[in-house]
C-alpha cells in the first residue's frame, strides 16, 4: 500500500514538473465560471475534490463520486465577490441502492450594475450578464472498489439583449479504492462543449458567428484519509497540455468541526498565480437531520479582494 501511495506522489510531482502558466490561459477561456468550485468544502480544500469520496458528494469534481454517497444530501452556497459579481450553487446526490447514485447540481454566476453607454457616451442603464450551468450524473459501482461515471451538463450564457448562447458538455470519471484509506480517482470534463455566438439580431448585417470551445480537462487525484484528517492531491491537464496542481486538507479535532486548507492553480513557473484556501465547517445534527454550515476563503490573482462562499447541507 505503502508503494501504491508513493507512485500516486511521483505522478503528481511529475505533473508538477511539467506545469506551465495554464491559470492565465484557462481564465480567459469559455466556462471559467464553471471551474471555479462547487460549495465551501471543496473550495476550502483548493478544489482538491476528484479522489475524495467522504462527506456530501457530488457530480461535479467527479461523476463517479455518486456511487459513493451513503445518504441523502442536498446544499446550496452563496459567494461574496468584489466588482458586483455573483456566484451562487446547489447540488442534491442519493444513493440508488443496491451500487448506485445520482446527482444534480447547479452553478450561477454574473456581474450586475455594469454601467451602460452609446457610441456617443451617454449612459443607457446598467447592464447585467449571467452564466448558468445545470450538471446531472450518474455513476454505477460494479464493485465495492471501484466505481465509474457520467455527467451531462448544459450551460446558458446571457451576454447582452440578443446575444445569448447555450452548449452542451460531457464529463466522465472514474474512481479506484484499493483500501479502506486510500483512494484513486480521474475525469475528463467538458467534452463537446463549446459556445456559438451569432450577433447578426443586434447588428444586422455587420453581425458575425463565432464558436468557442471549452478547454477539455483532464484530472488524476489521490486522497488518504485517516482518522481524524482526510489530504488530497491531484493534477489537471487541458488539451493544451497545460498542467495545474491542486492540494489541500482537512482536520476534524472533534465531530462537530472540521477545519480546511488546501491550494488552487498552483503551477511551478507562475507562483503567483497560486490561490490560497482556507475553510470550516461546523456540524450539527438534529432530530436525524445532518445540517451543517460551512465557509470558505479563497484568495484571487489580482483581484482586489477574495472570494468568500457560505454554504448550508443537509443530510437525510
Amino acid at each position: 500500500m505503502k508503494r501504491l501511495l508513493l507512485y500516486g506522489i511521483a505522478s503528481l510531482i511529475i505533473g508538477l514538473s511539467l506545469a506551465t502558466d495554464a491559470h492565465a490561459q484557462l481564465a480567459g477561456l469559455p466556462g471559467a465560471f464553471s471551474r471555479m468550485g462547487l460549495g465551501a468544502r471543496g473550495m476550502g480544500m483548493g478544489n482538491a475534490m476528484t479522489a475524495v469520496t467522504t462527506g456530501d458528494l457530488t457530480g461535479y469534481y467527479n461523476p463517479a463520486l455518486a456511487a459513493f454517497q451513503e445518504q441523502h444530501a442536498t446544499g446550496l452556497s452563496y459567494g461574496l465577490l468584489t466588482l458586483d459579481r455573483s456566484f451562487n450553487t446547489l447540488f442534491y446526490t442519493q444513493a440508488l441502492p443496491p451500487s448506485a447514485g445520482l446527482s444534480f447540481g447547479v452553478i450561477n454566476a454574473g456581474v450586475k450594475n455594469i454601467d451602460g453607454r452609446d457610441g456617443d457616451g451617454f449612459q443607457t442603464g446598467a447592464l447585467s450578464t449571467s452564466e448558468n450551468e445545470f450538471l446531472l450524473s450518474f455513476a454505477l459501482r460494479p464493485s465495492k472498489k471501484f466505481s465509474i461515471g457520467v455527467s451531462t451538463k448544459i450551460f446558458y450564457y446571457h451576454l447582452y439583449d440578443k446575444i445569448n448562447s447555450s452548449a452542451f458538455g460531457l464529463d466522465f470519471g472514474f474512481l479506484w479504492r484499493p483500501s479502506e484509506r486510500v483512494t484513486v480517482g480521474g475525469s475528463l470534463r467538458d467534452a463537446l462543449a463549446k459556445y456559438q455566438w451569432d450577433t447578426s439580431d443586434l447588428y444586422g448585417q455587420s453581425g458575425n458567428s463565432t464558436i468557442e470551445h471549452f478547454p477539455v480537462l483532464r484530472t488524476l487525484g489521490v486522497a488518504y484519509r485517516g482518522d481524524l484528517y482526510l489530504v488530497s492531491a491531484e493534477t489537471e491537464l487541458t488539451a493544451e497540455n497545460t498542467t495545474l496542481l491542486r492540494a489541500g486538507a482537512e482536520w476534524i479535532p472533534i465531530p462537530e468541526l472540521a477545519l480546511r486548507a488546501g491550494v488552487d492553480h498552483w503551477n511551478a513557473k507562475q507562483k503567483e498565480e497560486a490561490s490560497p484556501t482556507f475553510g470550516m465547517s461546523l456540524h450539527l445534527p438534529v432530530d436525524g437531520w445532518a445540517p451543517t454550515l460551512e465557509y470558505a476563503f479563497a484568495a484571487e490573482p489580482y483581484a482586489l479582494s477574495a472570494i468568500h462562499t457560505i454554504s448550508l447541507s443537509v443530510r437525510f
